[in-house]
């Protein structure tokens, strides 16, 4: 099977029942994995995009993490994810953005 180089994903405060909650959804969270999803492909990045439930850091959401690298990133937004990507690209992490 092949899988793709990286793995983005992206909270979206969805609860398990689908509900969408929580303060990266309040943030703006629900427009940036069709963002994501399209700047990968503009730049012919090997990723794939997930949203996930809570990753439990709300005060720092939205979050996007990055695997199998583990690079976490807080306060996401679409100019944070050209950043990220533009570091991707070169398959190294954006160092300023990573998250304590």
């Amino acid at each position: 099977m092949d899988t793709s180089r990286f793995h983005l994903m992206i909270c979206n405060s969805y609860r398990t029942n689908g509900e969408p909650k929580g303060v990266c959804h309040r943030k703006g969270a629900a427009g940036l994995p069709q963002y994501l999803e399209d700047e990968i492909i503009d730049r012919g990045i090997d990723a794939m995009v997930s949203t996930t439930s809570c990753f439990k850091r709300c005060g720092k959401g939205p979050l996007l993490v990055v695997y199998p690298e583990g690079w976490w990133y807080s306060e996401v937004d679409e100019d944070k994810i050209d950043e990220i990507l533009d570091a991707l690209e070169d398959e190294r992490p954006a160092e300023a953005l990573l998250a304590e």
